[in-house]
């Protein structure tokens, strides 16, 4: 046991003995900064460099910035934040914290030019030498953003030194760049191009569209500048294509997730007009009203429970299910059962229901947009190349209204309710006939309907503003829909909100947004014209003899 613990305690001194001499270097060459001779602050910035002190950086990151100082009288290095009465000062080495001092007890560290270019250049290395991959990462992007020439060097040495894949792509994408804009030859040029067009980026792109732009104003050019000017416009080419391409794959998957926010608002509708032949103006609401349950949930996470803060969203959609969906069940009971078999009145009880139910919430939460926050689940983006970035709350909806068709089809399809909807759509006077109490049916057929709706209004909370008109968008969208699709039939919801939502996303470039939903309803009405029932029809009580 007494070996074991001489092997242990030996261990730690050695490893002391090893980390004392890099923390000694780091300290004794920093002090060099405190010379008035910008040789001597030249030379301690190289030698901090050399140290490969993890200190390092910070430290010449706060010199670079004009954030370094020196305490009067000491040789400590601090940097500091405003403070009542004076400034609260921290060690930069030791980050010990110095407490407030008064700023004539402090002594700015200057540099000039010269050593703001050295810094950069050190720091390049620094960062790109890192054992944080994703540092490197960002790095080797900046370096393709800015191109300095002094960094073709650093940048040859860390891409022969990368084992990371992702981060190797992105140093020979910036050393390309580099040898491109910095290429002593047209031949070092030619083979940085090489590497440059198979990048799929808006930004290299730009780089050699601004360099073909250059060499085509140059007059009399020579033979190889000619051939390099050809060869860059077959690369600009070849990135154009591919950006293409990646531009189509883009608006489909936009069409999909704006066909996905058209079937979660689309959805709840063709139920209740299919089963019960009810123009629902007030469906929006129905949408606002889950948005709105959705801000409750999350505010009271925010203020009672904090640490439940990013869960809250996955406890809205049930809540917003429950309360929409009673809101439909009370509606539906108090006045749509009055007006069965006279659509345009449900249509004008409905839009008057939908102004109430408006002025009801700006009553309560006021007539300004409230804000719903994205959990850090579903924040930012995954970039598939650089040309392609697909955002995760849109991901996300997508899957979302997949589950919820896949739950309602289950529900029409497993279940006894199921089954007595069906049966109430095909032949109502059949279906109470057979024991059906098809006013229960209604009550239940409406809450379900504006349940789904309220889903809907959880999803729309990540990607719009959540506003009593929050509704209203939607509605009309929600109508073109169902009738394209055809009357209280799931499929044909899906396949008609998917098609509308591709070809809305594939006219917007051309045309612009509002022109575009002009077009297809114009589309709509023509199609309606050969197919009054849509593309799946579905014979109810509406087309019974």
């Amino acid at each position: 046991m007494r070996i074991i613990l001489k092997i242990i305690i030996a261990a730690l001194l050695f490893s002391v003995a090893i980390q004392a001499p890099a923390r000694a270097d780091l300290e004794e060459v920093a002090s060099g900064l405190l010379s008035k001779s910008y040789g001597d602050k030249i030379q301690a910035t190289e030698a901090i460099a050399a140290t490969g002190d993890a200190r390092a950086i910070l430290l010449l990151e706060t010199l670079l910035a004009g954030d370094l100082y020196a305490v009067k009288d000491t040789d400590r290095l601090v940097y500091h934040k405003s403070a009542t009465g004076g400034v609260q000062v921290t060690d930069i080495l030791t980050d010990e914290d110095l407490g407030d001092l008064k700023s004539g007890d402090l002594t700015k560290i200057r540099i000039n030019n010269r050593m703001r270019g050295l810094i950069k250049d050190l720091l390049g290395r620094l960062t790109l030498l890192n054992e944080d991959p994703l540092l490197r990462l960002k790095a080797a992007d900046a370096v393709f953003k800015s191109r300095p020439v002094e960094m073709i060097v650093p940048m040859g040495d860390a891409l022969a030194a990368e084992t990371d894949t992702a981060v190797a792509a992105a140093m020979r994408r910036a050393l390309a760049a580099l040898n491109f804009v910095h290429g002593d030859t047209p031949e070092v040029q030619g083979e940085a191009l090489l590497i440059l067009q198979e990048e799929t980026d808006p930004e290299v792109r730009s780089l050699l569209s601004a360099e073909a732009n250059r060499l085509a104003a140059i007059e009399n050019p020579l033979p190889e500048i000619q051939a390099l000017a050809t060869a860059i416009d077959q690369a600009l080419a070849k990135v154009e294509e591919k950006l293409a391409m990646l531009g189509i794959v883009e608006n489909v998957f936009q069409g999909i997730s704006l066909g996905s926010v058209l079937l979660l608002a689309a959805i709840g509708l063709a139920i209740t007009f299919g089963v019960m032949g009810v123009i629902n103006m007030a469906h929006g609401e129905m949408v606002m009203i889950g948005a709105y349950t959705t801000y409750v949930v999350q505010e009271l996470c925010r203020n009672f429970a904090p640490e439940l803060l990013t869960f809250s969203l996955i406890a809205a959609i049930p809540a917003a299910f429950i309360v929409a969906g009673l809101c439909g069940i009370a509606i539906e009971r108090s006045i749509i059962r009055f007006l069965y078999g006279r659509p345009l009145e449900t249509l004008l009880a409905t839009w008057g229901l939908s102004l109430i139910l408006q002025q009801f919430v700006r009553t309560i939460f006021g007539p300004t947009n409230k804000e719903v926050s994205s959990p850090d689940w579903l924040s930012g983006t995954w970039e598939i190349t650089g040309g392609l970035a697909l955002t995760y709350n849109r991901i996300a909806i997508i899957f979302f209204a997949a589950a919820v068709l896949i739950m309602l089809m289950m529900v029409l399809r497993k279940t006894s309710f199921g089954l007595q909807m069906r049966a109430v759509t095909q032949n109502r006077k059949m279906g109470a006939s057979m024991g059906i109490r098809t006013g229960w049916v209604d009550a239940m057929t409406f809450g379900l309907g504006s349940g789904v709706a309220g889903m809907a209004g959880v999803a729309l909370s990540q990607i719009d503003n959540v506003s009593p008109n929050l509704g209203q968008a939607y509605i009309i969208d929600s109508f073109m829909v169902v009738v394209f699709g055809g009357v209280g039939n799931l499929w044909g919801t899906l396949v008609g909100a998917l098609s509308l939502g591709i070809t809305n996303k594939f006219l917007e470039p051309y045309t612009g947004a509002v022109l575009a939903k002009i077009l297809v309803l114009v589309f709509i009405i023509l199609f309606i014209q050969k197919r009054p029932r849509g593309l799946f029809a579905l014979k109810g009580r509406a087309v019974e003899n």
